[in-house]
C-alpha cells in the first residue's frame, strides 16, 4: 500500500483530474433558469431509466479506469486502498462538476452488495463479481422486502428449495429500485421453514434475466415508477451463486443493511437548500412565521451536515458508525418533512396548480415523494428501535409482541 496522501493534497489532485474530464458547474444555479426538478424519486420511463443508467455507468467506468473509483479497495480490485472517508472527500470535489447523477442502483451495487461479497463470498465469487460490480459492468439490486413481512425482514416467505446442484426459488419481492436495469438481484430466501425465523434464511445472487424472473413496475402517487415488484416463479439458481453459508443469510443481510444506513446522511439536503432559495426569491415579504420556519430549516441542514461529519469521523478512526447512522437517517427524514412544510407555506395554492411558473408546481414531486423515505433505507420505527436498544439500553421488544 502506498502512503496515504494528505487530504488537502488528495482533494487538489481530484479537482485537477475532474477539470480535465468534466465541465465545472456554476457556483450556484441561477434562480429561475435550468432544471427545477426536486423529485425525490425519479419518474423515468423504462427507456429513460436505461438511457440514464448507461450515461452514469460510462462515467463510473471512466472513474474506475483512471484510478478514481473503488478508492478504499485494494489494488487487486482496481482500488487505491485509501481510508473509507477519502471517497467522501472525492464526492465533495465531484459535486462541483457536471457529471451524471448516480441513481440508487449505483451505491447499492458498489457500497452495499460488493462489500457483502467481499466479506461473505468465496474466492471464486470475489474474482467473478467484485471487479465487474465496482466498475459497474454489472449492476445489482436488492430483493429484500415482501408485502407480508413489512419492516420485519426476517419474516420473508420467498422459498429456496434444494434441487440437484442448485436451488429453486419461488416468491415475490416488492419495492425494488433498479430492477429493470440490474444484472443481479440479491435475494433473501427462506431455506428452512422449520427453523427460528432468523436462522432459516439464505442469500442468493439471482440473474435478473433468468427464466421465471418477472419485473413489474409499481405506479406511485407521483405518477412515476421508480420501484418494482419482482416475481420469482421456479427460478433455478446454481449453488455457486449462493452468498454465505446455508442458513446464515440473516448475518449476510445485516452486512448489507449496515452499509445502507451510511448512505442516507445527505438525503434531502439539495431540496432543503432549494427551499431556502425559494424563500429568498419569493415575490413578497415573508411573514414572521415563514421566517421562523426558514430559520428552523436552515439550522436543520447545518445539524444534518454535522451528523454526516460525525459518520465520516467514525470512518476515519476505523470504526463502523452505529448510532450516528441511525440518528442521521431520522434527522434526514425530519429535514425532508420540514422542507415540505416550508414550501407549502410559501407557495400556497401555487403548489397545487401547474401554471408553468418555474420552481412552483415542481415541488409536488417532493411533497408526494418525501414520505417514502420514512420507510426506505430502514423505516423510522426501525431506527428508533436501534437507538432505544443499542444506545439507551432499553429492553428489547418481547418476542411475539403485536402478533
Amino acid at each position: 500500500m502506498d502512503a496515504v496522501p494528505d487530504p488537502d493534497a488528495f482533494r487538489a489532485e481530484a479537482r485537477s483530474w475532474l477539470k480535465g474530464v468534466a465541465t465545472a458547474r456554476p457556483a450556484r444555479q441561477e434562480w429561475g433558469r435550468g432544471d427545477d426538478s426536486v423529485a425525490v424519486f425519479e419518474n423515468w420511463t423504462e427507456a429513460e431509466e436505461h438511457t440514464h443508467t448507461d450515461r452514469a455507468r460510462q462515467w463510473e467506468r471512466t472513474r474506475y479506469d483512471q484510478g478514481w473509483g473503488a478508492l478504499a479497495w485494494p489494488p487487486e480490485y482496481g482500488g487505491r486502498e485509501l481510508p473509507a472517508y477519502y471517497e467522501q472527500l472525492y464526492r465533495i470535489e465531484e459535486a462541483a462538476f457536471d457529471v451524471p447523477k448516480r441513481a440508487e442502483i449505483f451505491p447499492v451495487t458498489q457500497q452495499l452488495v460488493a462489500p457483502a461479497i467481499r466479506i461473505w463470498g468465496s474466492e471464486e465469487q470475489q474474482r467473478r463479481w467484485l471487479r465487474p460490480l465496482l466498475r459497474t459492468d454489472e449492476l445489482a439490486c436488492q430483493l429484500f422486502s415482501e408485502t407480508e413481512a413489512g419492516s420485519d425482514l426476517a419474516a420473508v416467505r420467498t422459498r429456496a428449495v434444494r434441487e440437484g446442484d442448485g436451488w429453486i426459488l419461488r416468491g415475490h419481492k416488492i419495492w425494488t429500485s433498479g430492477a429493470r436495469v440490474a444484472t443481479w438481484g440479491v435475494a433473501v430466501c427462506r431455506t428452512d421453514p422449520g427453523a427460528p425465523k432468523h436462522a432459516g434464511i439464505t442469500v442468493f445472487l439471482v440473474r435478473m434475466d433468468a427464466p421465471g424472473v418477472t419485473v413489474r413496475p409499481i405506479r406511485q402517487m407521483t405518477g412515476g415508477t421508480s420501484f418494482n415488484e419482482v416475481y420469482l416463479d421456479d427460478v433455478h439458481v446454481p449453488d455457486t451463486d449462493r452468498l454465505g453459508p446455508v442458513g446464515e443469510g440473516w448475518r449476510v443481510t445485516l452486512t448489507v443493511l449496515a452499509a445502507e444506513r451510511l448512505d442516507s446522511g445527505s438525503l434531502g439536503l439539495d431540496n432543503a437548500d432549494r427551499a431556502l432559495d425559494l424563500a429568498t426569491h419569493l415575490p413578497r415579504p415573508l411573514t414572521d412565521g415563514e421566517r421562523q420556519q426558514a430559520a428552523d430549516l436552515y439550522v436543520r441542514t447545518l445539524v444534518q451536515r454535522l451528523i454526516g461529519l460525525r459518520v465520516t469521523a467514525a470512518l476515519v478512526v476505523g470504526r463502523a458508525p452505529g448510532a450516528e447512522a441511525s440518528v442521521g437517517k431520522l434527522h434526514a427524514t425530519a429535514t425532508m418533512r420540514a422542507t415540505t412544510d416550508l414550501v407549502q407555506q410559501l407557495l400556497g395554492p401555487r403548489l397545487a396548480a401547474d401554471t408553468g411558473d418555474w420552481g412552483t408546481f415542481a415541488w409536488t414531486e417532493h411533497l408526494l415523494g418525501a414520505p417514502g423515505y420514512r420507510i426506505a433505507g430502514g423505516s423510522d420505527e426501525i431506527q428508533r428501535s436501534i437507538l432505544a436498544e443499542r444506545v439507551l439500553g432499553l429492553p428489547k421488544e418481547p418476542k411475539g409482541a403485536g402478533r
